[in-house]
């Protein structure tokens, strides 16, 4: 063990010990729940998808091992080396781990109604007014759907109408309109 000790505080693997040990302490607040840190999700920094805690504890951890390695197998003469070469090992050892967990965070999320709040419809049905209306409107993947709509105050919407969404009521579930003129 003392041995271990040795080489992890020595030339060169001391340049990633202690980043290895800020991450350590990282992961042990972010999974104790101490001082409320958002953890691996937080938006800073992430690396395709990848939040930035994982990027980040992946690539430190990595450089450090790769510069354990080559700190004990190197020659004293080449050592000089040895950071730069964990570094960009451990970049591309870390890109190559992560590129199973951008392909499987990348997958496409559900839609859901509130994609539709500041899209354009059109009003279907005689009218719209504060408490009946359907509109359809049409998804940023180019699919339409019918969805109830209400207007606020004097507004009544005529069939054929365009109307902008700019709410969308949970409880009574139906959205809000307003008249949208276009100035094509």
């Amino acid at each position: 063990m003392s041995e271990f000790l040795h080489v992890a505080m020595s030339f060169p693997t001391v340049f990633f010990s202690f980043p290895l040990i800020v991450v350590v302490g990282y992961w042990a607040v972010v999974i104790t729940g101490l001082f409320g840190l958002d953890g691996p999700d937080a938006p800073w920094l992430g690396f395709g998808g990848v939040p930035a805690g994982v990027t980040l504890s992946l690539l430190i951890a990595m450089a450090w091992l790769l510069s354990l390695i080559g700190s004990r197998f190197v020659p004293g003469s080449l050592l000089l080396a040895v950071p730069a070469v964990a570094l960009a090992g451990g970049w591309l050892g870390t890109r190559a781990l992560l590129s199973p967990l951008r392909r499987l965070l990348a997958k496409e999320r559900l839609p859901s109604r509130g994609d539709f709040v500041g899209r354009m419809c059109v009003i279907r049905t005689g009218q719209a007014t504060h408490d009946f209306g359907q509109a359809e409107v049409t998804a940023a993947d180019g699919s339409s759907a019918v969805v109830q709509v209400r207007t606020t105050g004097q507004d009544h919407l005529a069939r054929g109408d365009n109307a902008l969404i700019f709410e969308y009521d949970a409880d009574g579930e139906f959205f809000w309109v307003m008249p949208y003129e276009s100035e094509l």
